[in-house]
Parts: C-alpha cells; structure tokens; sequence
C-alpha cells in the first residue's frame, strides 16, 4: 500500500456503491477516473473525490499516478439514519436512510516496481 484515503459517513447506500466499485476495482488510476467520469451514478462523485484525495497523498510520497493502480477499495455500511412517515389507521412506517464508509488503497503497478 502506498497510499490510502477514506470517506466516512456518506449519505448513500453501499449498495449503490458496490455497483461502481466493482466496474473500478484492480484498475490503473488514470483508467479508473475516465470510467468515473463517463458513468451516470450518484456513487462516482463520492468515489472520484477519494481516488483524488488518494492519488494526492502518494504525490506527496514522491509517485507518480500513472504508475499506480487501485489495489484495495472496501465500502462498508455506517450507521443508519432511522425516520417515520405516517401510514393508514394512524401507524408509522420507517424509513431507513444509510450511510457509507469507503475506502481506496493505491498500489505500485507490477512493471512499475524495480
């Protein structure tokens, strides 16, 4: 691992997100940003501004970004937003809105490394 970056406490379900994960799993950076850009899902913009918080932190470190891949991207539940919206003969029915924790690992390629 080379470089790491998180979002916390997402408000969309990691449902959503496991779609759009998988499409960029394994995948070189630069890669995976034109798949996030030409995608129409609410998920990407959380995904593109970590993938860009990450690639920030190994720039840091002294590596490039077309030499790193996505080596690790794990998006687990957070705790759950619990409402009530009124239903016939005076109950309440419950609405459950989820939050997301993500988390992206970059790696150096396999040509990459000496």
């Amino acid at each position: 691992m080379i470089a790491k970056a998180e979002g916390k406490f997402l408000r969309i379900s990691p449902t959503k997100v496991c779609l759009v994960m998988d499409l960029i799993r394994g995948k070189d950076v630069l890669e995976a940003q034109s798949i996030l850009l030409h995608l129409n899902k609410r998920a990407k913009e959380y995904l593109i501004k970590i993938l860009k918080s990450a690639v920030a932190n190994a720039k840091i470190k002294g590596f490039m970004a077309d030499k790193l891949y996505i080596s690790r991207i794990v998006c687990n539940p957070g705790p759950m937003w619990k409402r009530f919206k009124a239903a016939a003969f005076g109950r309440a029915a419950s609405i459950v809105k989820r939050t997301a924790h993500i988390k992206i690992e970059l790696d150096l390629k396999e040509s990459a490394q000496p």
